[in-house]
C-alpha cells in the first residue's frame, strides 16, 4: 500500500492530459461510434471491439501509469477504481496512486510474460513474404463447401478467383490467431503449424496481426499502461487493421476502400511497403511495453 508522499500531481496539471486522451480516444473512434450508434456493423472496426473485447470508456480513460501521484477530490472516481490507491497528501488533501504491489499481486505472471514475449519478438528480423494470405485461407474453399464467410462482404475475385490465387502462392502464416481461422482445406497448406504452445518462438515483427496484438498487450498492462501508450497502440492496430481488410479477398469498396491486390506484382510491393513501415512502428511499441513491465519488476 502507498504511504504518503511530498508532492502530487495537482488536478490542474493532469486533468488538461486526461480530457486531450478522451478527445483523443473519440476522434480514433468515430467510424466505429457512427455505425455503433445507428446500428450498423463495419466489418473492418468492429474488429478492434469484438476480438478485442473492451469497451470505448477504458479507451478514453487516461492513466498516467505507474508512479505518478494526482491529487483528487474527495469525491473522485478514481478514489474506487480497481487497483488504485489513496494516498494522504501533507496539505491535508487526497492523492490516489497506482498500487502496484496489488497490481502485480493479480497480474504478476503476465507482466513477467509479457515482458519475456515482446523483447522475444522485438529481438526477430521481420518476415514480409506473406502477402496477407491469411485472410484469403481464412475462406479457401467456402464457395465449393456452402460455407458461410466470416464477414458479410462479397469476394473481390469471387469464390474460384479467391481459391486461385490461394492454390497458386505459398502460405507462410506464423500467427496462430490468424491460422487457427483458416478453413479445414487450407491449414496443410500453410508452411507453418503454429500452436499456442510455439506463439513464443514464431512470434515475428513482420506479422500484422502481432503487431495489432500490441494493442491487447497495452489493455493487459491496464492502468499500469500510461494512456498515450494505449492509445498509440490502439491507433496503430486501427491502422494495420485497414490494410489487413484492403488486401483481403473482401470486396471492401462500399466503405470507400481501396483494394491492395496482392495477387499482383503492385500489389504485393504495396502490401511489403506498408508492412515494413507498420513493423518499425510496432517495435518502438514493444520497447515501451518492455519499458513499462520492467520499471513495475523493479
Amino acid at each position: 500500500m502507498p504511504t504518503a508522499v511530498e508532492s502530487a500531481l495537482p488536478r490542474a496539471a493532469w486533468s488538461g492530459a486526461a480530457q486531450a486522451h478522451a478527445a483523443r480516444a473519440d476522434a480514433l473512434t468515430a467510424v466505429w461510434r457512427e455505425a455503433h450508434d445507428a446500428g450498423r456493423k463495419h466489418p473492418v472496426e468492429d474488429f478492434l471491439f469484438t476480438y478485442y473485447p473492451t469497451r470505448l470508456r477504458t479507451l478514453r480513460r487516461w492513466h498516467p501509469g505507474a508512479g505518478p501521484v494526482l491529487a483528487v477530490d474527495a469525491d473522485d472516481e478514481r478514489l474506487g477504481w480497481r487497483w488504485h490507491a489513496t494516498v494522504p497528501l501533507p496539505d491535508g488533501g487526497t492523492g490516489v496512486t497506482l498500487d502496484v504491489d496489488a497490481f502485480l499481486a493479480e497480474r504478476g505472471d503476465t507482466v513477467r510474460w509479457l515482458r519475456s514475449f515482446v523483447a522475444a519478438t522485438a529481438s526477430r528480423s521481420g518476415s514480409f513474404g506473406c502477402f496477407g494470405l491469411h485472410e484469403w485461407a481464412m475462406v479457401y474453399r467456402d464457395g465449393a463447401t456452402g460455407r458461410d464467410h466470416r464477414h458479410p462482404l462479397p469476394l473481390r475475385l469471387g469464390a474460384d478467383g479467391t481459391d486461385a490465387v490461394v492454390a497458386s502462392h505459398r502460405i507462410t502464416c506464423s500467427h496462430i490467431d490468424a491460422f487457427r481461422f483458416f478453413t479445414p482445406e487450407a491449414r496443410g497448406l500453410n508452411a507453418l503449424q503454429p500452436t499456442r504452445e510455439t506463439q513464443a518462438a514464431l512470434e515475428q515483427p513482420g506479422c500484422l496481426h502481432a503487431t495489432m496484438d500490441l494493442y491487447k498487450w497495452a489493455l493487459k498492462l491496464g492502468p499500469a499502461a500510461p494512456g498515450e501508450l494505449l492509445l498509440d497502440a490502439f491507433e496503430l492496430a486501427r491502422d494495420v487493421r485497414y490494410t489487413d481488410m484492403q488486401a483481403s479477398p473482401y470486396d471492401v469498396s462500399g466503405y470507400g476502400l481501396d483494394a491492395v491486390a496482392i495477387e499482383t506484382p503492385a500489389g504485393k510491393a504495396e502490401y511489403v511497403r506498408r508492412q515494413r513501415a507498420f513493423a518499425e512502428r510496432g517495435q518502438l511499441l514493444r520497447a515501451r511495453l518492455a519499458e513499462v513491465c520492467a520499471a513495475l519488476l523493479a
